[in-house]
């Protein structure tokens, strides 16, 4: 699973990268992006079909979600069963979204203080979580829109640490995942081959939401 990441390239070079259109949202870098926060989201519009950056809330709501207060909120779907899980099939098939990250955390098993770790692309370049996400409208007409990270088995690099990652999308990879250009997306949610990432140890201070800064990918 992926329950924390860090996204701190700002939201104009984000923007060149994913070549959106909109106004570039005004959002403060995050080492420490946690479950119900406002996180970058690159999206295409439906209507349009141009590609923008928005902000939007981890923890998905589907569009049918009848009382808020009880809804589950995943941060993540499995990739084995997103195109046939009611709770993410029509966003799978119809509002499939980019999640920037510059890095994202995992916690190896065993003891009771498990040592977290920091993972990255080798390259530097930030990663492209494949997503999907959901607009809620509540009783008053007030609109929730919501994502989540899609997973897969882990590959050799990230297995030691746990047993599923983040699908990581290439950049040739990105208009299909986008609903811009026709095949089946479902062929993307694949690990990541095994030299595009790099894992290290850091400290526990990741633990608590509240600690937030560069330190936090200091190796441990």
């Amino acid at each position: 699973m992926c329950g924390r990441y860090a996204s701190f390239l700002p939201p104009d070079a984000l923007a060149r990268l994913f070549s959106t259109v909109d106004p570039v949202p005004n959002h403060a870098a995050s080492w420490n992006v946690a479950p119900r926060q406002e996180a970058l989201v690159v999206r295409r519009h439906p209507e349009s079909g141009a590609r923008n950056l928005g902000l939007l809330t981890w923890g998905l709501v589907p569009h049918w979600t009848k009382d808020l207060a009880q809804a589950r909120r995943p941060i993540n779907a499995r990739g084995e069963t997103v195109a046939s899980s009611p709770m993410f099939r029509d966003a799978f098939a119809a509002r499939r979204c980019i999640v920037p990250a510059d890095a994202f955390y995992e916690w190896a098993p065993g003891g009771a203080e498990r040592q977290p770790y920091a993972v990255a692309r080798r390259d530097g370049a930030p990663m492209a979580f494949a997503g999907l996400w959901e607009g809620w409208r509540g009783p008053g007409g007030e609109v929730l829109r919501t994502f989540t990270i899609v997973t897969t088995a882990a590959n050799a690099v990230l297995a030691p640490v746990h047993e599923r990652m983040p699908v990581i999308l290439e950049p040739a990879d990105w208009p299909l995942w986008l609903g811009e250009e026709p095949g089946e997306p479902a062929a993307l949610l694949r690990p990541a081959a095994e030299t595009v990432l790099k894992t290290w140890p850091v400290g526990r201070r990741v633990n608590n939401v509240r600690n937030n800064g560069p330190e936090l990918l200091q190796a441990a």
